[in-house]
């Protein structure tokens, strides 16, 4: 079974208390919502990720400020453009050796040469390449395998 999302109308300008309310009121009565979302740029609605309507009704009965479930279940693809993606932080580092794991060099191994988090792409130079050549990937393509901590020491 599919979960579903449903609408909660709310009192403008009160949808953060609403969601604090709603996770509250899950956790005690130990209902089957997966996510109570503030969708920016929605004032007067909170929408609710739930196992049927009637977890989702439970979640907002009796709660301040909320105005009740809309009955009709509301379509993932009428609220993603409202949703905000939240990027996760990068754990590559320079020298570290990667596998790239889309696109046109997919299963390919790499030593990163160049990070560029502004725009997240990463520079890596293929290993098996009889000339080095820099490539420029998206940074979400590859997968560290091997990682160079200690330099590589000179001596004297």
């Amino acid at each position: 079974m599919e979960n579903k999302i449903f609408a909660v109308r709310t009192t403008a300008n009160r949808e953060e208390q609403v969601v604090e309310f709603i996770d509250s009121n899950v956790k005690k009565k130990k209902l089957e919502v997966y996510a109570i979302i503030n969708a920016h740029g929605m004032r007067g609605y909170v929408f609710i990720e739930a196992r049927s309507q009637d977890d989702a009704a439970q979640a907002v009965f009796g709660i301040p400020y909320s105005r009740g479930l809309l009955p009709k279940e509301v379509k993932y693809e009428e609220i993603e453009p409202m949703l905000e993606q939240i990027k996760t932080p990068v754990n590559i580092q320079e020298k570290d050796v990667v596998e790239i794991i889309q696109g046109p060099f997919k299963k390919e191994k790499a030593k990163v040469k160049r990070i560029d988090e502004t725009k997240e792409e990463v520079v890596v130079e293929l290993l098996e390449a009889a000339i080095p050549i820099p490539i420029t990937v998206k940074i979400d393509w590859v997968k560290v395998i091997r990682r160079d901590s200690e330099e590589e020491k000179t001596e004297e």
